[in-house]
């Protein structure tokens, strides 16, 4: 069985965009000006089997008044001459709005109005006429928000919508209004959207839909549980990752006491500093390797660029294996100038703050700090580098912001292009990650562990669906 929904608006308002995000691929042509679309378009949203839900890209309305107008006289025989003849070569683009209408007549289900909600809603003058031809034709009307900006905290996005129903209340057409920013949407809202339409279907074609709905949701999951394999996977390698550090004697450890008292004599790394550079390079590389396969996991195009996600910062473990007899003499070296440096070096390992700002999750290596800590390391063969569990953390942090990113960048904005996160996001993920802090710390403790990788993707999506539910509740209940 199939299921037409009909996108309709005034012209350019984003119809076109809209669709591309909905088919996750790209269709039509997006331009800032009126009537580019000027035939009604059929395109595939999802396939089940004998049943088939189709998104019906058309012409935008434009003379509204006038088309109301004509649209009465379309049963004599003028009218006929004016609709199919005189304006499809003299006025094509309101020839356009009428075969629009014409096409929600024949095939229409559902009809998919969309509203420039950058505007106001008492501003939008051409409201009244095309939601009074959409009565006249009787289909039912789903609105939704475009052009809303950047995702907003629930309750402002809520207001909008309140605002938006008022104004649409007196139309017996409408039977819901829903945010639905073509630019800026997750997945799981697209949900919210389903179960509209279903409410507003023909209750013959209930049975299809559903089942058609079900593929909807199970292609949605299917990129989800995906994405947090592949983020997962980034973590894991994160938590394994190890650089030798080029162990020269007692100078290159005097060359690292000096680094971080600030007496460095030339421009150059020492031997610690480049095992930093190289831990960092990686996974530089790594965490723009796996964005892009986000982007890809999407339907999305374009490349991480140089300048992406977020910052991380600080905190290498710093594995050092030292004899008593070393370690005494370099940390009488420090005394008085690295308070508890001695006894640092002493138990074998000793945590710096790297002072790492992040470009391109790393970017630009910053001064070594100062010993924040010290870890108890037996068995140590050579000097080491790993990310300590802090980074680590934060690594899990970025990956879910980033997640989130790409989910909700819509296809029509073009290729992908890293923005600042909305501070929402932050507050939800923060407050959903703290009741997960010792099943992370437990996980780092077993970073070498075979099941790593299965265990992170598990915590992963159970954080991302509890944010994804903070962020818009009911919408789907995922990662439970």
């Amino acid at each position: 069985m199939q299921v037409a929904l009909s996108l309709v608006s005034h012209t350019n308002v984003g119809k076109t965009t809209l669709a591309r995000t909905l088919l996750r691929r790209d269709i039509g042509e997006v331009r800032d000006e009126a009537h580019v679309t000027l035939e009604a378009e059929r395109h595939l949203l999802i396939d089940a089997g004998e049943d088939r839900l189709e998104l019906w890209d058309t012409p935008g309305f434009g003379d509204s008044v006038r088309l109301a107008r004509r649209l009465s006289q379309a049963r004599n025989p003028i009218g006929w001459f004016l609709l199919e003849v005189w304006d499809r070569w003299r006025d094509r683009a309101f020839w356009s709005s009428q075969r629009a209408v014409r096409h929600i007549l024949d095939d229409a289900d559902v009809v998919l109005y969309l509203v420039n909600a950058a505007e106001a809603p008492q501003d939008a003058a051409y409201l009244d006429a095309e939601l009074s031809i959409l009565d006249l034709i009787g289909k039912p009307v789903i609105v939704l928000l475009n052009q809303l900006g950047a995702p907003r905290p629930r309750s402002e996005e809520a207001a909008e919508v309140a605002r938006w129903r008022e104004r649409t209340a007196g139309f017996k057409c409408v039977r819901q209004v829903l945010a639905l920013d073509a630019f800026a949407r997750a997945w799981v809202q697209e949900d919210a959207l389903l179960d509209a339409v279903a409410r507003a279907l023909d209750p013959a074609k209930a049975g299809a839909f559903e089942r058609l709905r079900a593929a909807w949701r199970a292609r949605g999951e299917a990129t989800w549980r995906a994405s947090m394999a592949v983020l997962a996977e980034r973590v894991a390698r994160a938590a394994r990752d190890r650089e030798d550090v080029a162990d020269s004697g007692l100078g290159s450890r005097l060359q690292e006491i000096g680094a971080a008292l600030g007496l460095r004599r030339d421009g150059g790394r020492t031997p610690r500093e480049r095992a930093m550079h190289e831990l960092a390079l990686r996974l530089d590389a790594d965490v723009r390797r796996t964005t892009d396969r986000l982007i890809e996991l999407h339907g999305l195009s374009g490349h991480a660029a140089a300048t992406v996600l977020t910052r991380l910062a600080e905190h290498y473990a710093v594995r050092t294996p030292l004899s008593e007899g070393k370690a005494a003499v370099v940390g009488g070296v420090a005394a008085g100038a690295l308070a508890g440096l001695k006894a640092d070096l002493a138990t074998g390992g000793m945590t710096l703050g790297a002072g790492l700002l992040v470009g391109g999750v790393l970017g630009a290596l910053g001064a070594v700090g100062l010993a924040r800590g010290y870890n108890l390391v037996r068995g140590v063969e050579r000097p080491m580098l790993a990310w300590s569990d802090t980074v680590l953390d934060e690594l899990v942090r970025a990956g879910v912001l980033g997640y989130l990113a790409v989910a909700h960048y819509g296809r029509g904005r073009g290729d992908w292009a890293a923005s600042e996160h909305p501070a929402h996001w932050a507050d939800a993920l923060d407050a959903t990650l703290d009741p997960h802090r010792e099943a992370m710390n437990a996980l780092w403790e077993r970073r070498h562990e075979t099941s790593l990788e299965q265990e992170l993707e598990a915590l992963l999506g159970r954080v991302t669906g509890q944010v994804l539910d903070r962020l818009y509740p009911g919408s789907a209940s995922i990662g439970a």
